[in-house]
């Protein structure tokens, strides 16, 4: 992005040029509000997705094993595999594709790739890297598949960016609207006579779709279709029950028993049927609808039942809405004979059941037809390390206004992924990827987990969580028992997100482990954690720090044995705001204070030499030409305005002129008057050259690795200036 006058904006719209515009409460207040506005608190989306040979891989592609799916396919026929992906705004992006034999991709109806024989493979030909011009709205992607001269047919497809972009595509057609999955033909003799480029009916297309996708019997509950006969055993159906107006009063239900049933109306026993039979009761509507909870027992012949007729025109809805379901009833089962079942347990939508055989989860009344949640959100929800720093500023932000709507977004931010972790696994095992926690139901690196994980446990501050305590301890297992080490100890990168960041060690990854590890050992009383977290600042001192500069080298090379030597703004701001987190923490008795200590004054004192004319921080510390980065200045202030008042700075003059000068750069040439934040550096790889970080690194509007950290400055440099009575 090009800025104006050496700026990010207009001097006028900065939100230092309104009238509270310096004011640290009015700066706080409109940044968070900001970001809550642009991230409204929409739950999951639950998605029907059918029982497909089509699925996930680990990697959030999908598999299409069209051979292996129809063995009896000719030479000379094709198939088809068809879905649609929504695009919020237009962009380019690279998709993943390994062909199992002869393959076309059309998207929105265009041809965008062939394939050639050295692309194809039975085992999967070379990874290829399609970059496609996606449009806004939905996107329609159809392969054409043919059958390889080794026997092969498929596809493997999908997102190049399973950390970020975990895109989930959705079923196309009319019929199937709001379903998770591909659909697919059969072989066929010719070509398709339309490649569709739109939502279309599936007659449209001139051929029949697949997966099967069955014929509902209307307010008919058949447990043996889903489950088989297995006597003793029990599930449960649930409806919710809709007053045609708000004079009924009582609706009359009527209907026959294929097996026992209990019925609960709106969390309470109502009525029991003891064997198959008719069967009648009233529902007391006063609320106008309610839950309607079906146990069913399976005797030896079926299990099941079905409502006749409910009084004044009431009507049965799905309990919850389903995209893709078109039924009113949600079931879950199996359960054991001996199963003490309550239903309440299930009607969050956010656990899995146990059953003989594994856990299970809810289903449409149809065979095959999984409920599954989804985030669909773009931010509110999403477990990632950038989101664990806003979220955390958020919650101090919320102490700091008493503003208790902002601390309820955070823990419910927070519970949409704690709720469900446990879940998540569960989907991931079942399904190949889970539809959503995609980064916490597949630890495999230190961003993956510490950051969020911290924020976490302090969200638990404003109440319980569910599933907060099983995330943080397998997270704490993993940290100490499963990321990889170097001899001596110290965490890094044995195997990165892309080849080029295997075998390194990035300073970055002191923020991913020792805020978790601090916020670890005071859920636990555990000293182990703190002490883990000293000695990682210490070891990462051996390798990283330049003593000449008094600052860190962004990376370790492992495989070369030699620093980068490259002096990126935010991963110094990484160590610094990790080391003054573990200060305030760390008692002055611990073996490493000292030298913890020690090491924050150096670079603290290396930081300040670097500061920049405007009071920011460059991109590139050591080049004054590389543009003005918000986060590692926002970082840096955070260290300094808490070590002046935690007394860790032996002059502190210097550091509190910093500090005020670092908020007096963000609020005029960082922040508008809207609560916007320009200049914060967007997600990095890593490089042996400082002009990969100021010429191909560039900065985003709003990156969420910013804003949080931005309020943590505010909120810290303000804390400071009334410690010492001085304004901004």
């Amino acid at each position: 992005m090009t800025a104006p006058y050496g700026r990010y904006f207009d001097p006028a719209e900065s939100i230092a040029a309104q009238t509270e515009g310096a004011d640290f409460v009015h700066v706080l207040t409109t940044v968070a509000q900001r970001y809550v506005g642009s991230n409204p608190p929409h739950g999951p989306v639950y998605r029907l997705t059918r029982a497909s040979a089509i699925r996930k891989r680990e990697d959030h592609t999908y598999e299409v094993p069209y051979g292996r799916m129809f063995p009896g396919m000719q030479s000379g026929q094709l198939g088809y595999a068809w879905a649609k992906l929504w695009i919020d705004e237009p962009q380019e992006f690279v998709f993943h594709l390994r062909c199992l034999g002869p393959v076309r991709l059309y998207h929105n109806g265009e041809k965008r790739f062939g394939s050639c024989a050295e692309e194809e493979s039975a085992e999967g030909g070379p990874l290829l890297k399609l970059k496609l011009a996606l449009s806004r709205g939905w996107n329609h992607f159809v392969f054409e598949l043919g059958k390889g001269a080794d026997g092969e047919c498929g596809a493997i497809f999908g997102t190049s960016n399973r950390k970020n972009k975990p895109y989930h595509f959705l079923a196309p057609s009319v019929e199937r609207e709001g379903e998770e999955g591909w659909m697919y033909t059969a072989p066929l003799d010719a070509p398709l006579n339309r490649i569709p480029a739109e939502t279309l009916p599936e007659a449209a297309t001139g051929a029949g779709w697949l997966p099967v996708k069955h014929n509902r019997v209307t307010n008919a509950v058949r447990m043996e279709r889903l489950y088989g006969i297995q006597p003793g055993m029990t599930a449960l159906a649930w409806t919710k029950v809709v007053a045609p107006s708000a004079t009924v009063r009582k609706v009359t239900v009527s209907g026959t028993a294929c097996s026992p049933l209990r019925f609960e109306w709106n969390g309470a026993g109502l009525y029991w049927v003891e064997q198959a039979g008719a069967f009648s009761f009233e529902l007391d509507m006063t609320r106008g609808s309610g839950d309607l909870v079906v146990q069913c027992t399976c005797d030896v012949q079926s299990w099941g039942f079905e409502i006749k007729e409910l009084s004044w025109g009431a009507k049965l809805a799905a309990p919850r809405l389903v995209q893709g379901h078109d039924g009113s009833w949600l079931c879950l089962g199996p359960f054991p004979a001996e199963a003490r079942i309550e239903a309440a347990d299930y009607l969050s939508m956010d656990r899995t059941a146990q059953g003989k055989h594994g856990a299970f989860f809810w289903t449409t009344d149809l065979p095959g037809e999984h409920v599954r949640p989804f985030l669909d959100n773009e931010l509110f929800g999403r477990w990632n390390y950038p989101l664990g720093v806003t979220l955390n500023g958020l919650l101090e932000a919320s102490r700091l206004l008493q503003r208790s709507d902002l601390a309820d977004y955070v823990a419910a931010h927070v519970e949409f992924a704690t709720s469900t972790y446990v879940y998540s696994l569960w989907d991931r095992e079942k399904f190949g990827a889970a539809g959503l926690n995609n980064q916490l139901s597949h630890i495999d690196s230190l961003d993956d987990c510490g950051s969020f994980g911290a924020l976490a446990i302090a969200a638990e501050s404003v109440r319980p969580l569910k599933g907060m305590r099983e995330a943080a301890d397998d997270i704490a297992r993993y940290i100490m028992h499963e990321q990889s080490r170097m001899e001596d100890g110290a965490l890094y990168r044995k195997i990165g997100v892309s080849p080029s960041m295997h075998n390194t060690m990035w300073c970055d990854d002191m923020y991913m482990s020792v805020p978790f590890l601090c916020r670890y050992a005071e859920l636990t009383g555990d000293g182990r954690y703190l002490d883990e977290a000293a000695g990682q600042l210490l070891l990462y001192k051996k390798y990283l720090f330049m003593p000449e500069l008094q600052i860190m080298s962004h990376v370790y090379d492992v495989a070369k044995g030699m620093p980068s030597r490259t002096t990126w703004g935010r991963g110094n701001g990484w160590v610094f705001f990790s080391l003054a987190v573990l200060l305030s923490v760390l008692p002055q008795r611990h073996e490493h204070h000292a030298a913890i200590l020690a090491f924050y004054r150096e670079l603290a004192e290396g930081y300040l030499r670097l500061q920049g004319a405007n009071g920011l921080w460059h991109q590139v510390l050591t080049d004054p030409e590389s543009y003005e980065e918000s986060s590692c200045t926002s970082m840096f202030m955070y260290g300094y305005a808490l070590g002046v008042r935690h007394g860790w700075l032996e002059d502190r003059e210097p550091y509190v002129r910093a500090a005020l000068a670092g908020w007096r750069g963000l609020i005029e040439r960082a922040i508008d008057k809207r609560g916007n934040l320009y200049g914060v550096c967007k997600g990095s790889s890593w490089s042996y050259s400082n002009a990969y970080y100021k010429h191909d690194l560039g900065w985003n509007l709003n990156d969420t690795h910013g804003i949080g950290i931005v309020l943590l400055a505010g909120i810290e440099t303000k804390r400071m200036a009334d410690a010492l009575g001085i304004g901004s």
